[in-house]
């Protein structure tokens, strides 16, 4: 008999479609998890009230924490207020910030990215950067809207890791390009976490979490995207599976 696939839980955004709320997930973040980490994806609603992370993990083995449009609302890390459009999604942060705190606690494997990088740091007690290019010193780290998919993730700016941490375990290389996408970025950084790579600029691009019981990694950009082509990106998600599975 098949041994089980494992399951990887996503903390879905919360959407209006029309007149109706919709709870999403992007494809390509699912199909790297069922591709590259050989895992089972299932789709976590944003309700109000919340799912109990108690419930959440009881029913998965490992959580994958995905990029969004959407903003983690500043008033949670004591931000000033978003400018009018931005984007935020509080029945997500609802769910996931508790959920990210509970996994971790409890030694589930959990990837962040993009967003999940963001929530990562401020349910340990960071905060962020609103607008990364406005600050003196960094790069600007957004994406080209007007240009073609494959553009917007294109190759942006190296990394570079630091030594005796998760990515330098996983990877040969110490430097490599990535993508970048992103306006909100690490500001102070949690305690609790440990910085595995930097930008140029000195913007933390991944971290890791001191001492936990099981895989806790996230990163700024977006190693879901193209996944098969990178060999970074395989080596994260490969490394992630096996997580799921010791």
């Amino acid at each position: 008999m098949a041994a089980r696939r494992p399951v990887v839980g996503f903390s879905c955004d919360r959407r209006m479609v029309g007149p109706h709320p919709f709870d999403m997930v992007g494809e390509k973040y699912i199909v790297a998890v069922r591709d590259g980490a050989d895992a089972l994806p299932v789709l976590l609603p944003v309700l109000e009230p919340p799912l109990a992370p108690d419930d959440i993990l009881a029913a998965v083995d490992g959580l994958l924490f995905t990029g969004s449009p959407s903003n983690v609302a500043p008033r949670i890390y004591g931000g000033p207020a978003p400018r009018d459009g931005v984007l935020l999604d509080e029945y997500r942060d609802d769910t996931a910030l508790p959920l990210l705190q509970a996994a971790i606690a409890a030694g589930k494997p959990v990837l962040a990215i993009c967003r999940g990088f963001q929530e990562l740091n401020v349910a340990f007690g960071g905060t962020l950067f609103q607008h990364v290019e406005e600050v003196p010193g960094r790069l600007d780290h957004r994406e080209d809207y007007n240009a073609p998919l494959d553009v917007q993730y294109g190759p942006a700016h190296p990394v570079t890791v630091t030594e005796g941490g998760m990515l330098a375990a996983m990877l040969r290389e110490r430097s490599f390009q990535v993508n970048s996408l992103h306006s909100q970025g690490v500001d102070r950084l949690a305690d609790g976490l440990r910085v595995e790579a930097l930008a140029p600029d000195g913007q933390i691009e991944a971290v890791s979490v001191t001492g936990a019981k099981g895989f806790a990694l996230g990163v700024q950009w977006h190693p879901e995207w193209a996944w098969a082509a990178n060999p970074v990106s395989r080596a994260i998600f490969a490394a992630f599976g096996r997580a799921l599975r010791a």
